[in-house]
């Protein structure tokens, strides 16, 4: 979810870059998310206060070949506004990223209205 924090309107286009990080410094781990456009980009206007949000998903590591996959525990993760180039780092404990960049675990679709 993202919410302006401000006092004039803004606005979001896009999908947000999102990414696992880990090793307790931020480094990513594996694929960023792979964007799913099922759903068309649209212009969202945010109000002071409004939010909006990006549906994510996040497969299992555990589903893939451990081999292949060279799962690694996940700090959190690592989002990018849409069209933006700083990211915040959320926080989430119980998730475990690929580090082999060919098995993605994330999808993201474009912002859409609503929190």
């Amino acid at each position: 979810m993202f919410t302006n924090t401000g006092s004039t309107s803004c606005t979001l286009y896009g999908r947000p870059g999102v990414s696992f990080v880990g090793n307790g410094d931020g480094t990513q781990l594996g694929a960023a998310a792979e964007f799913d456009s099922s759903v068309a980009a649209t212009t969202v206007i945010l109000a002071p206060g409004g939010s909006t949000h990006a549906p994510l998903k996040i497969a299992v590591a555990a589903n893939f070949d451990a081999s292949s996959c060279q799962p690694s525990a996940a700090d959190g993760l690592r989002v990018y506004a849409p069209g933006e180039t700083h990211a915040q780092f959320i926080a989430a404990t119980g998730y475990t990223a690929c580090l082999n960049a060919a098995v993605p675990l994330i999808t993201v679709q474009a912002v859409q209205p609503g929190a």
